[in-house]
């Protein structure tokens, strides 16, 4: 259980310290930066990944229609 505790702080601490620099970078606040992430960058991924995965399913189900006829 330690080594995990050690694995999330080390992430942690990696996504902590890119998002710091980043700022460095941009010249923008923290709060920008985890604002621009998590309410606009993290949902349009998710949704597109979503999306995605419909269009997947559907191609595959298509395909294996063809396949049985």
């Amino acid at each position: 259980m330690d080594t995990l505790l050690e694995i999330v702080n080390s992430v942690f601490a990696y996504c902590t310290n890119f998002i710091l620099n980043l700022t460095e970078i941009l010249s923008v606040s923290y709060y920008e930066v985890n604002a621009v992430l998590f309410v606009i960058l993290w949902p349009v991924l998710t949704i597109a990944l979503i999306v995605l995965n419909i269009y997947q399913r559907a191609v595959l189900f298509r395909n294996l229609k063809k396949q049985t006829c």
